[in-house]
């Protein structure tokens, strides 16, 4: 397929959801110059009213969404919602949809990145406790989803893209004051980047307090988050409408808006499209881009 010209698939998630509407009305904005192809069916159900039809129909266009990106019938895919609880219910194994995507793909070097149009942020831990944060922390996983949000940032247009490591303390520790994981395990991480991925600029440990604003400003490309609400708190307040979740790592990128299915505004009009056209536009902007990458 032609990196100008890509293949974008999408699928319509829990359609009792406002999956449906959102995609329809994004992809009357979405960039021209691509195809968007409808991965499964649309299937009769009741706005709102979640059934186990409606989850078996999500699960299965999941499934198809898969083999479409390995077998390259398409550049990328648009997720629309889904609920996990009734997917667990028919025997989904993951936590959500990044996991089944790197699963089915065979990929077990990937990560979760959010990006809007003021911050992207890749994360180290995810779904865990707080307390549980500082013993996950490990150099090697700093380096290795460094190199992931770096290979996202040029696949999506930054030739040299700017990275950030947040520390994880306060004021960075205050030179150990009251922690030491920035000088053990962050700053050890920042030559090993360099080395690996000399393309890339990296800086850090940098304050987390700081440095969510100096991205917003656009004194960096990204940030390399070592938790999860350290950094979905600024993207939540800065681009909560815009906000698109990634699966980086995968040989072509899987992205969805970053809300859920929203059952209970579903058909009424209310739900707002723009987290799906911004998952449409990182979509074709990374197709493109995907010749011109590091790794």
């Amino acid at each position: 397929m032609s990196a100008t010209h890509p293949i974008i698939g999408y699928t319509l998630g829990d359609q009792a959801g406002i999956g449906p509407e959102v995609i329809r009305a994004a992809l009357q904005q979405a960039p021209i110059g691509a195809e968007y192809h409808l991965i499964g069916e649309e299937i009769d159900c009741t706005p709102g009213c979640p059934t186990e039809q409606t989850a078996q129909a999500a699960l299965r266009h999941l499934e198809l969404a898969a083999q479409a990106l390995k077998n390259g019938t398409i550049d990328a895919v648009v997720t629309a919602p889904i609920c996990k609880e009734a997917l667990h219910r028919l025997g989904f194994a993951y936590p959500g949809q990044t996991e089944f995507f790197a699963d089915r793909l065979g990929v077990s070097n990937f990560a979760m990145c959010l990006t809007g149009q003021h911050l992207t942020v890749a994360l180290c831990t995810t779904h865990v406790a707080l307390s549980d944060v500082p013993e996950l922390l490990r150099t090697d996983e700093v380096v290795r989803v460094g190199l992931l949000l770096a290979d996202f940032l040029q696949r999506t247009g930054k030739d040299t893209p700017k990275i950030a490591l947040a520390g994880l303390n306060p004021h960075n520790g205050e030179g150990g004051a009251f922690g030491h994981e920035e000088s053990t395990i962050i700053a050890p991480a920042l030559p090993r980047l360099q080395k690996l991925c000399p393309k890339a600029r990296f800086d850090g440990p940098c304050v987390p307090d700081c440095v969510y604003r100096e991205t917003a400003q656009g004194h960096y490309d990204g940030v390399v988050a070592p938790y999860h609400d350290q950094a979905l708190i600024p993207l939540k307040v800065l681009d909560f409408d815009n906000a698109v979740n990634a699966t980086i790592g995968l040989p072509r990128l899987r992205v969805s808006p970053d809300h859920g299915t929203a059952f209970d505004i579903a058909g009424k009009g209310l739900a707002n499209p723009a987290s799906t056209l911004r998952a449409f536009e990182v979509a074709v902007n990374s197709a493109r881009h995907q010749e011109n990458v590091i790794l």
